[in-house]
């Protein structure tokens, strides 16, 4: 399992600038939804991947901002950790001062400013024997990792504080294949979702 596959609908960015969405459950009308906000269908690894190309942020930023506000209708488990549309189009991409990366399962930070590093220690993470990048003192699962992600987020957008998050996902031929369903069914109380990231 990835982070990707924690909510119900899941948007990112990959390394070459794609917008992508994935549905981890079937959402009524969202194929309609998505692909009249200008997505596209694609099947990568077994599982059907909404994609924009690489374009101009405020048409990133548009198109995924329908296509949200029309799957909010049927859920409110999304997570949005798309970087492709952040940034105002008429000004160039921002240095970031706090920096998520995500390599497979492992999440590291990096910050260049005072108020990026007392806003990661917060938030649980610690510095690395050199200083020179963060991780978490506790181990977490894929929801742990999706959680910390959108609540530090959304603390360092309402502190001002700019942020890029890379989900190292280099295209869209890289995004994980869905989990396997499992055999049989699993009891117990479903874990609390993370934190929505805010909307378009």
């Amino acid at each position: 399992m990835s982070f990707v596959d924690v909510p119900d609908v899941f948007i990112g960015s990959t390394d070459d600038d794609h917008t992508f969405v994935v549905l981890n459950r079937p959402l009524r009308g969202a194929n309609r939804v998505l692909t009249a906000a200008g997505f596209t269908a694609r099947k990568v690894h077994g599982r059907t991947v909404y994609l924009l190309p690489p374009g101009m942020p405020e048409d990133a930023n548009e198109k995924a901002g329908i296509a949200m506000y029309g799957l909010l209708a049927h859920t409110h488990d999304l997570v949005d950790l798309s970087r492709t549309t952040r940034w105002n189009p008429k000004e160039p991409a921002p240095a970031p001062d706090l920096r998520f990366t995500f390599t497979g399962p492992v999440l590291t930070a990096t910050a260049a400013t005072d108020e990026a590093r007392s806003l990661l220690g917060r938030h649980g993470f610690t510095p690395s024997a050199d200083g020179t990048s963060y991780g978490l003192v506790i181990p977490v699962d894929e929801l742990g990792l999706l959680s910390v992600v959108v609540r530090a987020e959304a603390h360092a957008h309402a502190d001002g504080i700019n942020v890029r998050i890379d989900l190292g996902i280099p295209t869209p031929d890289a995004i994980p294949a869905p989990p396997l369903a499992p055999s049989s069914p699993v009891t117990g109380s479903p874990a609390a979702g993370p934190t929505r990231r805010r909307c378009h």
